[in-house]
């Protein structure tokens, strides 16, 4: 829990220095209460000009601690909710430059999770601590340098209570700290079974599949329910035994009391035994709040370790340094040698795959389902590393490049393209926000797009909804591809990106892409014969390895595996007809 607080700045320091400060004072004013009391219950006797004197006086320090408790409860709120806020931002940033190994190994739920739900715990628990943590045991020290001084007795009578309470807490702590690590791990699989729901939700009806849905939530929810009662049962005997344990002090000390009392030679009064109760009873007290600490910061230190968890993984992909304008070779692609298995895996996905897409070339890709093919493309984004070879663009390993640089060459469309909830203009413009008017209608021209956004409820400016679920499949890619052809990349790639659109659309896309952007590289992964019969070089993968390479004519002649693939989708005549 306490690493969490190296997150905290400089001037939050000094509030909490400020807080202990005020927490003194706080205590000093509290202290007194028993002492005016006394002073009250003698001046009783002596007229009310002594009780009220002595009220008054009383009074003046309730109202200086009240002051200063609502201080300290704004000063730990602030301190506690920017905290938060900055923890989610660090979450939200470190999330930012995971690649696809660390989002898989954590699962898209429990980073969501961990960014909200457990920031929220830490929160609390800080709010906590500053409030509590030093106010009750400053005061319980300081009770007990009081009570010590008055009978021996009596004061290891209330020793007694307090060991009893400190076993009595950690037991409870003992029971449910396990419990929250469970608790916590349940919510992240709730958080993925109703995201999946949500995400899945056409597929579930489609499938009449509600009941297979409802049992999984079922059973994920009840597993949590049984935890969290399981938690609640368990602290639920923390208040009524901290009762008992205080209620049992109280009888104790007046049952021996009553008993010094009556034994002249020790000189004990009523007065010193009430005293010594008001004491005795700020000591517990200052223990039931450290006992209600015990019960938030085993689940405060479960999200503060998972937490941490997510700060301090190191991305497996790290950014290179170089940031080269110009190269004599742009917008080449070369593989060597390049062999890549999956984090954790044994099996190899690609095996030694090697090419080169030169200039203004358009390379396609082609294979069965799980031939490697977009986990071919994949390498050229840096959503993985290769495991063995080298990827290079213009002649520089992908690896030695900025993020940015390397970003700044690519134009991405991935096979299922997601929109932002913003405006269409606002989509396009995504990966050049400085876009003029004319670049936007030549991105949404070329990706033909331009007729439809037209003919949208206010054009450029129509709202798309989250994931654009308001578009068609085919509108939702046709954006995408603008919005990738808008930064006017090096390198484009298409990750099955045509599999959403009719035959014709297909066809004058690439037509426009061949026309406006003829010196711009084209890696295009296809599933579709007619969509790469032009590709200047085609690479047919299978089991991940290429088994061939070469144009539309070659392959019909020298492999067997894309010859196949061709006759399953066209006919002799159409092939023969082809490039």
């Amino acid at each position: 829990m306490f690493k969490i607080l190296k997150y905290l700045k400089w001037y939050e320091w000094l509030c909490v220095l400020v807080v202990v400060g005020l927490t003194i004072m706080q205590v000093t004013c509290d202290l007194k209460m028993p002492e005016y009391m006394v002073k009250i219950l003698m001046g009783i006797g002596g007229g009310t000009k002594t009780v009220w004197s002595e009220g008054l006086k009383m009074m003046g320090f309730v109202t200086v601690s009240s002051v200063i408790s609502l201080c300290i409860g704004y000063i730990a709120s602030k301190i506690s909710s920017s905290l938060a806020k900055r923890l989610r931002s660090l979450v939200f940033n470190k999330v930012g430059q995971f690649s696809m190994a660390e989002v898989n190994k954590f699962s898209t739920a429990s980073l969501i999770t961990r960014s909200t739900n457990d920031v929220n715990q830490v929160s609390q628990v800080i709010t906590m601590l500053l409030k509590l943590f030093l106010y009750a045991p400053v005061m319980a020290v300081s009770a007990i340098l009081k009570i010590t001084s008055i009978n021996a007795t009596l004061t290891w009578t209330t020793f007694i209570f307090v060991a009893a309470m400190f076993v009595f807490v950690i037991t409870i702590m003992l029971l449910v700290m396990r419990k929250f690590i469970v608790m916590q791990k349940q919510t992240d699989k709730l958080n993925n079974v109703a995201r999946e729901n949500l995400t899945g939700i056409r597929v579930v009806r489609a499938n009449n599949a509600e009941k297979i849905q409802e049992d999984k939530f079922k059973d994920v929810n009840n597993k949590l329910t049984g935890t969290n009662l399981y938690i609640n049962r368990v602290t639920s005997f923390m208040f009524p035994g901290m009762q008992l344990i205080m209620n049992g002090l109280n009888i104790a000390l007046y049952f021996i009391g009553a008993k010094l009392i009556l034994n002249p030679s020790l000189g004990i009064g009523y007065l010193q035994i009430s005293e010594f109760s008001q004491y005795a009873i700020q000591v517990i007290m200052s223990f039931l709040m450290v006992s209600m600490l015990f019960v938030m910061l085993p689940r405060g230190s479960v999200s503060a370790k998972r937490i941490t968890e997510v700060l301090s993984t190191v991305p497996s992909i790290k950014s290179g340094d170089l940031n080269p304008t110009q190269t004599d070779t742009v917008g080449t692609v070369e593989f060597k040698n390049v062999s890549f298995k999956y984090p954790g895996a044994e099996e190899y996905v690609l095996k030694d795959i090697n090419f080169t897409a030169k200039t203004g070339q358009t390379v396609a890709f082609i294979g069965s389902t799980g031939s490697g093919k977009s986990t071919l493309i994949n390498l050229v984004s840096r959503f993985y590393d290769c495991t063995e070879g080298e990827v290079l663009i213009d002649g520089i390993n992908i690896k030695n490049y900025k993020f940015g640089a390397l970003n700044n060459r690519l134009g991405y469309i991935p096979q299922k393209s997601y929109l932002f909830g913003a405006s269409v203009a606002e989509n396009v413009t995504y990966g050049k926000l400085d876009a003029t008017k004319e670049e936007i209608d030549k991105a949404l021209s070329v990706a033909q797009a331009k007729d439809f956004v037209q003919s949208l409820d206010g054009g450029l400016n129509f709202m798309v909804s989250q994931g654009g679920k308001n578009l068609s499949g085919g509108q939702r890619q046709r954006l995408a591809i603008a919005r990738a052809l808008i930064k006017n990349p090096e390198i484009l790639i298409f990750d099955d990106s045509f599999s959403a659109l009719d035959y014709k659309t297909d066809h004058s896309l690439r037509e426009a892409l061949k026309q406006n952007y003829k010196d711009t590289t084209k890696l295009i992964v296809a599933q579709r014969i007619g969509t790469i019969l032009d590709a200047d070089q085609i690479i047919v993968l299978d089991n991940g390895e290429i088994v061939g390479k070469g144009t539309h004519r070659e392959l019909l002649d020298s492999c067997l595996v894309y010859k196949q693939i061709a006759l399953s989708q066209l006919s002799e005549e159409e092939l023969k007809n082809g490039k």
